[in-house]
């Protein structure tokens, strides 16, 4: 195992979080199936948080003369930005991330990464995919409730095993929770995404246990995304949405409530339906207010918003080719 000096063409990205797996295994797997690449490449090791025993684990690797790069934060802060911090210091021109546990045999990685040359992203598939019913069902509607509110459809976004062009990174920028929906976000961006069918590690065992708590974050994430890819850019048209729905319903029941009133002879006096109508006209109000406030955002910083990617540009002063994406992102 020779160390590589010049830049590496890939980056092998793994975080090392709550769940974990022997890393001294792990780290060999991936670095023995990263060697029958015929590219340079480098292999790093995100630490979120402190992880004492996976930093000597880690660090007697290096001392045994694997060259890999050991990147500690200070705190824990998530896998998403953990993962942009690896992604700030990588260097090569396709971006692995691998999970620091076990979920698909290493040796289908070079197939993964060859892929990743012909598209923008790559995402891992495992097949034939274990797993018990309920851990089946969970996974389907998963994907089918992100695939109905988004368009988009996939079926393994809980793969953490993904290979991508570092232009993709540089423009997209992950927070909170979002990492799991990388795949979603860059499609919207306009990148090619495809999914690629890798075999399932034999040991990938993991049963996963989610407290209620866990569900509804997922279903905020599911709303955020939701929120992100459709209405980035026209912030009125959901918040104008929805407010004038509760706008409409609030100004129906205050309409009946008067005519009631100058008709029916009805006092208005205890009727809760008083109040609630007119919480609902002034809620639906101050939502299309928001709306328009976030348009009135956008529109002033519209110049800074690029809405396309060019595929290819042929001829011209430099005879440049440049490989993006032709496609208007439905923000």
């Amino acid at each position: 195992m020779s160390v590589r000096n010049q830049t590496p063409a890939v980056s092998a990205i793994v975080v090392v979080g709550r769940r974990q797996d022997d890393l001294d295994s792990i780290a060999r797997d991936y670095w023995r199936a990263l060697e029958t690449l015929n590219q340079r490449f480098e292999l790093l090791f995100i630490l979120d948080g402190q992880h004492e025993q996976a930093l000597k684990v880690l660090s007697a690797l290096r001392d045994a003369g694997m060259p890999l790069k050991i990147i500690r934060l200070s705190r824990a802060f998530g896998e998403a930005t953990a993962l942009m911090s690896g992604f700030d210091q990588a260097c090569g021109d396709v971006i692995v991330t691998l999970p620091a546990y076990y979920q698909v045999d290493s040796a289908e990685l070079p197939k993964l990464i060859e892929r990743a040359a012909t598209s923008d992203v790559i995402l891992a598939r495992r097949e034939p995919r274990r797993g018990g019913w309920f851990e089946t069902l969970r996974r389907k509607t998963f994907h089918g409730l992100l695939s109905a509110i988004t368009g988009y459809r996939f079926s393994d976004l809980g793969c953490g095993v993904r290979a991508m062009q570092r232009r993709v990174l540089e423009e997209l920028r992950l927070y909170g929770d979002q990492h799991r929906f990388l795949p979603v976000l860059a499609r919207s961006a306009g990148f090619r995404v495809l999914e690629l069918d890798v075999r399932q590690s034999e040991h990938d065992e993991f049963r996963s246990h989610y407290r209620i708590r866990e569900y509804l974050h997922r279903m905020l994430d599911i709303f955020t995304i939701f929120f992100l890819v459709r209405f980035t850019k026209k912030p009125l048209r959901f918040f104008g949405m929805i407010g004038s729905i509760i706008f409409v319903v609030g100004g129906l029941i205050l309409g009946l409530l008067v005519f009631e009133r100058l008709f029916l002879d009805i006092a208005l006096a205890d009727r809760p339906a008083l109040l609630l109508s007119s919480l609902l006209v002034v809620l639906g109000l101050q939502l299309v207010s928001l709306g328009l406030l976030g348009e009135l955002i956008i529109f002033t910083h519209a110049r800074a918003i690029k809405e396309y990617k060019i595929e290819q540009i042929i001829g011209g002063e430099d005879s440049e080719e440049v490989q993006h994406k032709s496609e208007r992102s439905t923000g």
